[in-house]
């Protein structure tokens, strides 16, 4: 398990709760506020352990709805579901190409709210649901989807810049020397 990356990805899930609850320019100018706790998933699943997995689905759920008008824990089991399948069948999936991540993301963003409001209408909650939610699915699909190959490229960048790189080394060592005499000839 690689520690660095499971502490590098829930710092970005509690800054990217902070920055879309205090930072509502996208939403003026899309009309719907884009989330990257689904691409945060994506790349969670597909590059680290099931405990770190389950560790943002809880945090960043947790996170996610204290920071909204949603009841508490509603997000952590979309998370999740989005997660482990993906944590699951991760060896089958094309994690490096951009057009599997965008995919991916794109899923991961379309399916999260959906199971979000499915879980709402089955606890007895009424969201409001209308042609708008439809728009602001659509547009949280899409800003997930573009925002998936972003955050792959920028969480490999930091754990190049900052994370421990095993030295791979060659059965030759550099200081040994071969002698070779004429006699062996």
């Amino acid at each position: 398990m690689n520690i660095f990356k499971s502490i590098m990805i829930l710092a970005a899930a509690f800054l990217v709760v902070f920055i879309e609850a205090a930072v509502s320019l996208p939403h003026r100018w899309l009309g719907a506020q884009i989330d990257v706790l689904p691409v945060l998933m994506v790349y969670a699943a597909l590059n680290t352990d099931i405990v770190t997995v389950s560790l943002l689905a809880v945090l960043g759920g947790v996170w996610f709805d204290s920071l909204s008008a949603n009841p508490l824990g509603i997000s952590i089991l979309p998370l999740f579901a989005v997660g482990f399948p993906m944590w699951w069948l991760r060896d089958l999936l094309l994690r490096e190409l951009s057009f599997a991540q965008l995919v991916l993301g794109a899923g991961a963003s379309a399916a999260v709210p959906v199971l979000a409001v499915l879980l709402l209408l089955t606890g007895g909650y009424e969201p409001l649901l209308g042609w708008g939610s439809l728009w602001q699915w659509i547009v949280m699909t899409a800003g997930g989807a573009l925002a998936t190959p972003i955050i792959f490229s920028l969480f490999d960048w930091f754990n190049h810049a900052l994370g421990y790189q095993p030295v791979k080394e060659s059965s030759f060592r550099p200081d040994r020397e071969i002698l070779r005499d004429k006699k062996s000839k």
